[in-house]
């Protein structure tokens, strides 16, 4: 199959709520002949390649983050996506656990750190009593600075709240996940996707989808 069709397939899964078998009809109009099975490879093959080649062109974040967890269904259980986002609404990381736990609140910060962002200097959270631990376990090991505050006030992560919505849209029309792997990979793609819409790619306008689209095609080497 042509590389331009296969990411063309795996951009309009990401980006709209269509199943694999809607795109398989969509590609299906345009005489192209695939099956859905082939086009969920792709994505699993993809989306995990798309959030990495986006990563050295995204615009840093601030110091200020809001963090909070949003339930998906895998495999008919509930896991927890864990997420971060500065005081402008820009992702900062993601994280996608089977558990609700200190470990896993730990998991979400330390990429965040390693890929770039800058370090937080407050981080704000619901009243979790897994966050005061996680946070403090990480200064205590030199992953957040001592200086990085813990600010667990309620009202105060509605912007992250907000944002959970665009990616749950994407998961909730496609009904849940069967494999707790096949998780993680769509959703780096749902959050690749949701970072260039919300203009965190430099030079790449938030809602231009024309310019969105060439950029994919970019990153992976299909034009110049």
């Amino acid at each position: 199959m042509k590389p331009e069709i296969i990411v063309c397939a795996v951009r309009w899964y990401l980006r709209y709520s269509l199943s694999y078998r809607e795109v398989q009809e969509l590609l299906a109009e345009r005489g192209i002949n695939v099956d859905h099975s082939t086009i969920w490879r792709w994505v699993q093959r993809y989306a995990p390649e798309l959030a990495f080649r986006q990563q050295a062109h995204l615009k840093p974040t601030n110091k200020s983050w809001r963090v909070d967890e949003t339930y998906v269904r895998v495999k008919g259980e509930w896991c927890y996506l864990y997420r971060a986002v500065d005081s402008e609404g820009a992702t900062v990381e993601f994280f996608l656990s089977a558990f609700r736990d200190k470990e896993s609140a730990q998991s979400l910060f330390r990429p965040a750190i390693r890929h770039g962002a800058p370090a937080p200097r407050v981080i704000n959270t619901d009243l979790a009593p897994t966050y005061p631990a996680a946070i403090a376990g990480l200064q205590r090991s030199g992953n957040l600075p001592r200086r990085c505050r813990h600010r667990p006030v309620q009202y105060l992560n509605n912007i992250v709240e907000q944002d959970h919505r665009f990616v749950k849209k994407r998961i909730v029309a496609k009904q849940g996940f069967r494999a707790f792997g096949s998780a993680r990979r769509t959703v780096d793609g749902y959050e690749a996707i949701h970072r260039m819409r919300k203009g965190q790619v430099r030079w790449l306008p938030a809602r231009d989808i024309v310019r969105h689209n060439l950029y994919i095609d970019r990153l992976f080497g299909l034009v110049r």
